[in-house]
């Protein structure tokens, strides 16, 4: 942050951590431009389709990239704004002395925010690689959705709707609500920015004097933080509903399409859960160094920081669960089923174990890395800080 045309500039540094949202406006745009770019162009050539099945699959076909597109859209783009509040909240938290500086010496709330419209320019990086990457892959996914040759055979065309709807609005949308919101975070009075308090401390009721105190320190730290454990319970969901999605349409998709789809969830599972678990053991650093420092054992400071959060990670495994098998019967039911020879869906049960057995290496893993990092948090380092 310096004083030089703009009053706040927040570097390329600070902008490779905020790639978390350039991630999940990637995955988004990348399958919604492929169901939305095909589904115009077979749309296109409906009068050329005469044959009795081929209407239906064509029927069925433009349902589907409705459904697609509308599921992973609305999911991601929900994760996304509570990625955009996350990382502006805690910038602020991290640069709450220096924003009380500037309001101090006589910068408004709104100046001060319209800086935070550059967290646009990571949806427009994101989308735009989506957009690019979907248009590369789009002639062999035409390819793969017209294999059985029911439909006449299409070239890509390119349409200017598609990168306006998917590109420019989202970035243009998430630059608003970032000054938006940065705006509303700023109106924090000058004394507590400069003190570095971020509003008033929460004060929980509850019996808490008769919980030993590495059970309330664990309560303690999902309670500071509620967004992560949203981020939590987003990252098993994704992991487990894409993943058994993919086992399951064995019978109703080809490889290509289920290669992509374990793709993306996984890497949206993937990102989620370290900005969640890396955050953590951020945010606590203080209390991990003084529980080091009094001699608590490594793995009570893991299991204090970062067991609260399993829970979550299990439950949101559980909801995709049963999220991929109602959408997955939901759409060989109604979409396809006036399909001739369509296979009936029945929970696949070895799909689960697969996804719960991974999951459970993945997790676990990703805690263990994690939690390396508590081992070289120190009193000394923090104090220095």
């Amino acid at each position: 942050m310096r004083l030089a045309g703009k009053i706040m500039i927040i570097g390329l540094k600070n902008c490779f951590k905020f790639l978390g949202i350039s991630v999940i406006s990637f995955c988004a745009v990348f399958i919604c431009t492929l169901f939305m770019n095909y589904s115009i162009d077979l749309a296109s050539v409906e009068s050329q389709i005469v044959d009795e099945a081929s209407i239906i699959m064509f029927d069925a076909q433009l349902m589907t990239s409705k459904v697609v597109c509308g599921v992973t859209g609305g999911c991601m783009l929900l994760t996304s704004v509570v990625l955009l509040c996350f990382y502006i909240k805690n910038y602020i938290d991290n640069h709450s002395k220096e924003l009380g500086i500037l309001k101090a010496l006589g910068f408004s709330n709104l100046k001060l925010a319209k800086d935070f419209s550059v967290f646009g320019l990571n949806v427009f990086v994101g989308t735009a690689a989506g957009f690019a990457s979907a248009f590369c892959l789009m002639p062999k996914f035409y390819e793969v959705q017209n294999a059985e040759q029911l439909f006449p055979d299409m070239d890509v065309c390119f349409h200017p709707s598609i990168p306006i709807y998917l590109v420019l609005v989202p970035t243009v949308f998430f630059s608003i609500a970032a000054v938006l919101y940065s705006f509303i975070r700023l109106k924090t009075p000058v004394i507590h920015l400069l003190k570095g308090k971020q509003g008033k401390v929460k004060h929980y009721k509850g019996n808490k004097d008769t919980l030993p105190f590495m059970d309330e320190m664990k309560r303690g730290v999902i309670r500071q933080r509620i967004s992560l454990v949203i981020f939590v319970f987003l990252s098993a969901f994704s992991y487990s509903s894409t993943m058994q999605m993919s086992f399951s349409m064995k019978e109703y998709a080809d490889v290509m399409m289920r290669v992509l789809m374990v793709a993306i969830g996984v890497l949206f599972s993937c990102v989620t859960l370290f900005l969640a678990v890396s955050s953590v053991v951020k945010f606590n650093s203080v209390n991990i160094s003084l529980m080091n420092a009094f001699g608590y054992e490594y793995r009570s400071c893991s299991n204090a920081v970062l067991g609260g959060y399993r829970p979550f990670a299990y439950i949101g495994f559980a909801v995709g669960t049963g999220y991929q098998y109602g959408l997955l019967k939901f759409m060989v039911n109604v979409v396809f089923g006036s399909v001739d020879d369509i296979a009936e869906f029945n929970f696949n049960f070895k799909a689960f174990v697969i996804a719960v057995v991974t999951f459970v290496v993945f997790y676990e893993a990703v805690m263990l890395l994690c939690s390396e990092r508590i081992k070289r948090i120190s009193l000394k380092k923090i104090m220095a800080e």
